[in-house]
């Protein structure tokens, strides 16, 4: 006959059950947040290898010239860079995988545990409902009561009790399947930790590989030190004369627009002058008095308008404006292919140790026979020859200037309106330093701004 006091003792199984369950739905969200920290790490990871393949691409350009060149030393030392950043993301993917093994491991532990516990309890159960099988057992069990209530009480407790031990045995049924999932995706984890280990193993000998030739590439260039400093000078010269000529172009555009914007006022003015004394000759024809005489008039002088360094931009530019200031860190890249090679603000000289290098804008190194695009619509408003060798295209974007320098056949006209990713020209290869780049600025105003900040992925 079954004791009635085994109805606390299967109410705490059923609690631990929930406990038990309870405990696996907790690191849903920490898993879910790994996963997404893994998304993001591949992605990156993706996006490296193809700069990789990017700068061997370059690299295969150079090395076929058989010298030792700036272009070559600057593409592996990109590459150098890659590689390590490479390596880290490998790393810190290794890191997560680490901690989804041991999460697993004790997850599977606990499951195990669980397992067992239910078993043994279902066995009990099992064993006891053997015993007391027989509707004879059942029966003197409900006769035993004091009252109807009782009898109804221990029914229903009977009925339970058969109820509890199938929810037992599909437990047991779905923990094992659980286990088996858990088993499966910590042997998955353990796999991809081996694939990755091996992938930075490689990497590293990459590295190493790549570090010779660097240290290769540098001899060389060092025992020229002395010519490489006087090109670098001229260089640096030139340079400071880009600049200037930029800002000077940049005046000269903001000067015309103050020029167009005087002449729309003098216009303006002119035109209110006419009015009011064709509204006071015909008072004067209708003898009725002129108000217009009680209130002096003035008249904004054009000269007054050209002093102003800045000038007051028209609806249509402002809203071009607003539009570019809302795509930081969204624009697309000047070239459909290209890496970064120089970032802005001042440099030391890969080659000459403590020679100091100042860049306004984004150097980006590409393959011959890149082109040049626009980052986003405007208007072209300089075209020129540049200092530093090719040429030049200012593009106005409301207050916002883009500039891409260093460019040889221009494809669009002074005044000419552009699209997003509009092809400009193309990028020049230089000889002497065996690459070809472009150097992109970007400018509010006079004052230059870090393309960097502004480039879709650029950091």
């Amino acid at each position: 006959m079954m004791p009635y006091k085994s109805k606390k003792k299967n109410k705490r199984l059923l609690s631990l059950s929930i406990i038990f369950l309870l405990v696996f739905i907790s690191p849903i969200k920490a898993q879910h947040n790994s996963k997404n920290t893994k998304s993001a790490l591949e992605i990156k990871n993706k996006r490296i290898n193809k700069e990789i393949e990017e700068i061997n691409s370059m690299l295969r350009e150079t090395k076929a010239n058989k010298k030792s060149s700036i272009g070559v030393l600057v593409n592996i030392n990109m590459k150098l860079e890659k590689r390590q950043d490479l390596i880290n993301t490998i790393n810190a993917q290794i890191g997560i995988i680490n901690k989804e093994i041991k999460q697993n491991e004790q997850e599977s532990d606990q499951l195990r545990n669980s397992l067992e516990k239910l078993k043994k309890e279902y066995a009990r159960m099992i064993a006891f409902a053997q015993r007391n099988q027989d509707s004879y057992s059942v029966l003197m069990f409900l006769f035993a009561a004091d009252n109807f209530n009782q009898a109804y009480s221990r029914l229903k407790y009977i009925q339970q009790y058969s109820e509890f031990r199938k929810k037992q045995a599909n437990e047991i049924i779905n923990t094992q399947t659980l286990l088996i999932a858990k088993l499966t995706e910590l042997k998955e984890h353990r796999h991809e930790k081996n694939v990755l280990l091996g992938n930075e193993e490689v990497e590293k000998k990459s590295l190493k590989n790549e570090k010779v030739e660097q240290e290769e590439i540098l001899t060389v260039l060092q025992k020229k030190e002395k010519e490489l400093k006087a090109e670098l000078l001229k260089k640096k010269e030139d340079a400071i004369q880009l600049q200037i000529a930029i800002h000077k172009l940049i005046e000269a555009e903001i000067r015309r627009k103050s020029e167009e914007a005087a002449k729309a006022e003098g216009a303006k003015a002119l035109a209110a002058k006419k009015a009011r004394e064709k509204e006071k000759k015909n008072n004067t024809a209708k003898n009725i008095p002129d108000k217009t005489e009680t209130k002096a008039v003035e008249v904004s002088k054009p000269e007054r308008i050209e002093k102003r360094s800045v000038p007051e931009l028209s609806e249509e530019a402002v809203a071009l404006s607003a539009d570019f200031s809302n795509n930081r860190g969204k624009l697309p890249w000047p070239v459909s292919k290209g890496v970064i090679c120089e970032t802005y603000g001042e440099h030391e000289h890969p080659a000459i140790k403590g020679f100091m290098m100042f860049n306004n804008g984004l150097e980006i190194c590409a393959i011959k026979g890149t082109q040049a695009r626009a980052v986003f619509e405007g208007e072209v408003t300089s075209i020129a020859v540049s200092p530093t060798g090719g040429k030049l295209v200012i593009i106005r974007h409301g207050e916002y200037l883009s500039v891409y320098c260093n460019l040889g056949d221009i494809l669009v006209k002074t005044g000419q309106k552009v699209g997003v990713k509009q092809v400009i020209g193309n990028v020049l290869y230089n000889e002497d330093e065996d690459k070809t780049s472009m150097n992109l600025q970007i400018w509010k105003g006079q004052k230059a701004m870090d393309p960097g900040g502004w480039l879709f992925n650029a950091r």
